[in-house]
């Protein structure tokens, strides 16, 4: 098989290096300083990683830094919010249809600017550029029941672990995500990266 088959792991050994990896990354021992010609190369022939991650594009939480992760072992999708969509959606199937990650982590991060602004938009009335808005309509529903009465930096750190379980929710609950779960082939987890330590809390 062409390329390193990262994707042999199972989804608990790659859970499990994803560990190791933010934790080599936070301990600042991280073992990926520089690309080896020879491993790009191996790489070209195709791809097979081990896991896929669902991340917010925030400049400061880049998931391949903080799982310490090499070229060809993450597969990785980045949006605002880290919401779903018809675009995340169907990378998301390819990833599990076509290179059959055993392992799909949703990764959100303290202090996110779209889900601040969605929690501005909900509860204080802030309006926002029309094409924003509509990313901003993917995360409300994750919102619904919390209280907006908490200060705002307890209001904001429960909404973005709120928003990973709803977006782990709604993956979980098309029809492929039910399939591969009952075949067993799949297991998804949600995650929250604490920006001042490169910390990632896995959720239960």
């Amino acid at each position: 098989m062409p390329g390193k088959n990262f994707s042999a792991y199972t989804a608990q050994e790659g859970l499990e290096r994803l560990k190791q990896g933010n934790a080599r990354f936070v301990a600042g021992e991280a073992r990926f300083p520089t690309v080896r010609k020879e491993v790009l190369a191996d790489l070209a022939e195709g791809q097979h990683p081990f896991a896929t991650i669902l991340g917010c594009s925030d400049s400061r939480v880049p998931p391949e830094l903080l799982f310490d992760a090499g070229f060809g072992e993450l597969f990785v999708v980045r949006v605002a919010g880290n919401v779903n969509g018809d675009s995340v959606m169907g990378t998301l199937q390819y990833a599990g249809m076509h290179l059959h990650t055993p392992l799909f982590v949703v990764l959100g991060h303290e202090a996110c600017g779209a889900v601040e602004a969605a929690i501005e938009e909900i509860y204080n009335g802030v309006k926002h550029a029309s094409r924003i808005a509509r990313v901003l309509e993917r995360i409300a529903p994750a919102l619904a029941g919390l209280d907006p009465g908490l200060p705002p930096g307890e209001l904001l750190s429960a909404a973005v672990e709120a928003n990973v379980r709803h977006t782990v929710r709604e993956v979980l609950e098309t029809p492929e995500g039910r399939a591969r779960q009952q075949q067993g082939e799949m297991k998804m987890v949600g995650a929250v990266c604490e920006i001042a330590t490169g910390r990632v809390r896995f959720l239960d």
